[in-house]
């Protein structure tokens, strides 16, 4: 039942999923959306990369403690109140940036933010997250989820044009 439905360990999602470019298919929760930007790749990936100007272009989050943006290293965020400690699982600048996160110590997630370039030059991007965690979808939904990810799509569209 997927209301009861934790998931993978945090380590296991880490490394068999995330890092392979898998969302927990299980999950309760699950998104995926896309939009064009009229923008070339390297500006937009700037935008995303660059977490602690975050809050210039996305109203929504800002990061609290950020090191080395690489594979294993860990960053805290927080997101619409919620503080979340997240692990990054790829970094590859201008085409892909993942991570997996932990929020009130037993919901996890997968972010995977992947850039790609059209004939046009402009910029797709397509945010696809999994969440699994006992009684999340009591207050929580795929559908508040996937509107999360088309205003940060917006926002992010905004700052790239603007």
């Amino acid at each position: 039942m997927k209301l009861f439905y934790a998931g993978p360990s945090i380590g296991n999602l880490h490394e068999e999923y995330a890092k392979k470019g898998l969302l927990d298919e299980n999950a309760a929760v699950k998104s995926s959306s896309s939009l064009v930007i009229d923008a070339p790749i390297g500006k937009v990936w700037k935008l995303l990369s660059d977490m602690r100007d975050w809050p210039e272009w996305r109203s929504d989050a800002h990061v609290v403690e950020l090191g080395e943006m690489k594979p294993d290293a860990t960053f805290r965020w927080k997101i619409r109140g919620s503080a979340i400690k997240s692990t990054f699982a790829v970094v590859k600048p201008e085409r892909e940036l993942t991570w997996t996160g932990v929020a009130m110590g037993c919901m996890k997630a997968i972010d995977r933010m992947r850039l790609s370039e059209t004939a046009e030059g402009q910029t797709q991007v397509t945010i696809e997250e999994s969440m699994s965690g006992p009684l999340l979808t009591l207050f929580y939904s795929t559908a508040k989820l996937r509107e999360g990810h088309e205003d940060l799509l917006q926002m992010l569209k905004t700052a790239a044009e603007g």
